[in-house]
């Protein structure tokens, strides 16, 4: 039985739970259910943001949403958005909340893992003989560049035009860091790093191209190559097992990170990691809120029950609870059992809820 891998660690740890918006509570809810499976119920604290937090406290980043992130070991967040919010100052939005944390964390480093699992190799987009085996680990900064650049903001101009402005930058101090985490993880890997820019034309890369290549004299181990990010998007379609590790900005990965999902068959796939200087991480599926299927228990929670396995992995540094998990994902997918963004013919269709149920059965073997 499962039970027999749970540490006495147990209960020290902390684990804050945000469903957030959307589909958010269905998928948190399966992960939940692994939780319990090794007896870590007692160790939830569960908290709002996003839309559910602007509906409560008229603040998509509540004050005690934030005081319990703090104060947890990790955090699991399920998703936030909904288009009902677009009409919200845009400081209200639930977009606005998941940034804040991030920066209130001080989560610099996001981690998106895309594997193809080679039961789902006909759900990809491309051929298999392209996808096949494939694992690309994207490191994507996530607490500066554009989306947090000043001077931003919607105003009018000299010439009494409305024009909006965003302000890409980034210091020294925060490529170093993230270029680092990007090296370290290629040590553990095949020693392949790719550094994806915009040197040619911007300046805020340029600089970074610059400092990864300081960095890199730390790390003779590692092959450090360099590609622009438009060439970068065309050779993840033309070629995606070239890459082992992608570093790359905050805007860059965001994209490029949507961009490899669909290249291992549905974003509903895809976990992610967002993680701190000590390894203290939120962990959340890299999809959105999907608001058009909630509540239909259409949603795939394996993206969210494969993020909360790297929970265990990098905070928690416990291997043996990331492969279980793991292990679970791929007999359930082996066996057969499909959410409806992976369905093909041949295999057998259920909903969100039945999915957590199969990973569990699979779990406890």
């Amino acid at each position: 039985m499962v039970k027999r891998w749970i540490k006495v660690v147990k209960n020290k740890i902390k684990i804050a739970v945000l469903p957030g918006d959307g589909i958010g509570p269905e998928i948190i809810k399966q992960a939940v259910k692994v939780l319990k499976v090794f007896g870590l119920e007692s160790n939830i604290n569960y908290g709002l943001i996003g839309g559910k937090g602007y509906e409560e406290f008229q603040d998509p980043l509540p004050k005690t949403t934030l005081d319990l992130a703090l104060q947890s070991d990790a955090v699991l967040l399920g998703a936030v958005g909904d288009w009902k919010y677009d009409k919200l100052p845009r400081d209200m939005r639930p977009e606005r909340g998941l940034l804040r944390i991030r920066q209130s964390l001080n989560l610099f480093a996001n981690l998106r893992p895309a594997i193809m699992f080679s039961e789902l190799i006909h759900a990809s987009s491309l051929k298999a003989e392209f996808v096949s085996d494939l694992d690309i680990m994207i490191i994507r900064e996530l607490t500066g560049d554009i989306y947090f650049g000043e001077p931003r903001g919607i105003g009018v101009n000299n010439q009494n035009e409305r024009e909006g402005i965003n302000t890409m930058r980034y210091s020294e101090p925060e490529i170093i860091r993230i270029a680092n985490v990007a090296f370290k993880t290629a040590l553990k890997r095949s020693k392949k790093l790719c550094s994806v820019d915009k040197a040619n034309v911007l300046e805020t890369t340029e600089l970074w191209r610059e400092i990864v290549i300081q960095v890199g004299k730390d790390y003779p181990e590692v092959e450090l190559s360099h590609m622009y990010v438009d060439n970068a998007a065309m050779q993840l379609v033309k070629e995606p097992k070239q890459f082992d590790v992608i570093v790359t900005g905050n805007i860059f990965g965001d994209i490029l990170s949507d961009e490899a999902s669909m290249l291992t068959g549905s974003i509903g796939m895809l976990p992610s990691a967002s993680l701190d200087a000590n390894n203290k991480g939120m962990y959340e599926p890299s999809h959105g809120s999907a608001p058009d299927i909630a509540g239909l228990d259409k949603a795939n929670p394996l993206a969210t029950i494969l993020s909360l396995a790297m929970m265990f992995k990098y905070t928690f540094n416990d291997e043996e609870k990331f492969n279980l998990i793991e292990n679970a994902v791929k007999k359930t997918l082996n066996d057969g059992f499909r959410t409806e963004d992976i369905f093909s013919k041949g295999t057998n269709l259920i909903g969100c809820e039945e999915m957590g149920d199969k990973v569990i059965e699979r779990l406890m073997v």
